[in-house]
């Protein structure tokens, strides 16, 4: 039976720290299925924060108490003046590493239950990587009884012995310290952490892209992050530390202009892919330390795109080259989701098609009833899939898998040990 995270009425955050922006969102648990409410949104520009990684700690803890205190106000209503406490954290994927092991357990001859797959799960975590590595999740993706593989749920069947086939995502120690300084001295403590392009999944794929296999691309300002999903599992996630902000920043020398100007041309007039007006349609680009009305300087929209298109393929073919040294071959699927903000740069997706000989759509998130048009495109899925995580997925958390693989009382107790020992 799947523990709940947390009770009916309950009130938990999500809070997506980027490289570009910071988002937060509050969120109030429905009913016992795990269904959510958004009570409140909060978002602004990132700081201290340079490649997924903490780089300046009070800048950081500043837009991240800025952003919680915005969506705080939207809830106050439904938090009745008391302080938001606990949040829901992203993992960026610069920073996750996946792990495959193999759990071995006897079932000799009796049903398969839940604590049995707990304590497959516990026994992987056992195997952990390294002392500088922490452990963010356990994912059971396979099972095999008595040498029959391609089980999905083992619950219930009869066998001798078990092996799980099990993903362990681990995260540096380091960042992921920061990561939390930065938030335990806004006074609020992490419920539970998730890896952002996993998040962004659980937020915009559908039932049928999980379980027939599908790649999620989550682009964000300085990090592309990957994660595969198989049999309704993420089965493999990887980044590349290259993102939106570099094409912000190739607009910006090659134009000679400045960061802001650069971010709003590529925003206003940037596309993947070049079209026929291209070399028609002039823009006028101010010059770093020149006055603007005094010296004009206009440039074919064509040099724009030609800046755009060479670093967004680069990003495509990293992240073929990252799956195809995966080493999951075919289990990739042939289906690509765009997730983040970096993935609203029209042209972006038949560019995607062409380098990764994939089908690929742009994701939304589509799994949250009731967000706000101004926080329900891709550049959200993250920050959304973050709930979907704590309510669905929850028993993947390494803590809930040693707290639950322990047993409840005398009597299974004993069963264990003579199922053990005889």
């Amino acid at each position: 039976m799947k523990q709940k995270f947390k009770p009916k009425g309950s009130v938990i955050a999500a809070l997506d720290v980027g490289t570009t922006k910071i988002s937060c969102f509050i969120a109030r648990l429905t009913d016992d299925e795990g269904h959510f409410d958004v009570v409140g949104v909060g978002h602004q520009a990132s700081a201290g924060i340079k490649g997924g990684t903490v780089i300046d700690l009070e800048a950081a803890e500043t837009a991240i108490r800025q952003t919680v205190h915005a969506a705080e106000n939207m809830a106050a209503e439904t938090m009745k003046g008391y302080p938001l406490r606990e949040v829901v954290i992203n993992v960026p994927g610069i920073h996750a590493h996946s792990h495959h092991f193999s759990a071995d357990i006897d079932v000799l001859g009796q049903e398969v239950a839940d604590q049995d797959i707990r304590r497959a799960m516990a026994r992987a975590q056992e195997q952990n990587v390294s002392p500088d590595r922490e452990l963010i999740h356990t994912i059971p993706v396979g099972y095999t009884i008595d040498g029959h593989h391609g089980i999905r749920d083992p619950r219930g069947l009869f066998g001798q012995s078990m092996q799980v086939d099990i993903h362990l995502v681990t995260g540096d120690s380091g960042a992921l310290r920061n990561i939390a300084t930065c938030i335990e001295r806004s006074h609020l403590e992490i419920a539970a952490m998730c890896v952002s392009p996993y998040a962004a999944g659980l937020a915009s794929l559908v039932e049928d892209e999980m379980d027939l296999g599908c790649t999620v691309i989550d682009m964000g300002g300085g990090v592309t992050s990957i994660a595969v999903f198989m049999g309704g599992n993420l089965i493999y996630t990887d980044a590349i530390p290259v993102g939106g902000q570099h094409v912000t920043s190739d607009i910006a020398r090659g134009l000679t202009t400045s960061i802001a100007q650069a971010e709003r041309l590529k925003t206003l007039y940037g596309s993947a892919i070049a079209s026929t007006n291209d070399e028609n349609e002039l823009l006028d680009v101010p010059q770093i330390g020149e006055d603007d009305h005094a010296h004009p300087n206009h440039v074919p929209r064509s040099l724009l795109v030609g800046i755009i298109q060479p670093r967004v393929e680069e990003i495509f073919e990293l992240v073929r080259a990252r799956l195809q040294d995966s080493g999951l071959g075919p289990a990739i699927g042939r289906r690509v989701v765009l997730t983040g903000g970096a993935s609203q740069l029209p042209g972006l997706r038949d560019l995607g098609q062409a380098v990764l000989d994939k089908q690929v759509r742009l994701g939304r998130p589509i799994r949250l009833g009731g967000l706000p048009e101004a926080v329900c495109g891709p550049a959200f899925a993250t920050t959304a899939g973050l709930l979907t995580y704590v309510s669905e997925r929850s028993d993947e958390m390494p803590r809930q898998v040693l707290a639950q693989s322990e047993p409840e009382n005398l009597m299974q107790r004993i069963r264990l040990w003579l199922r053990e020992n005889w």
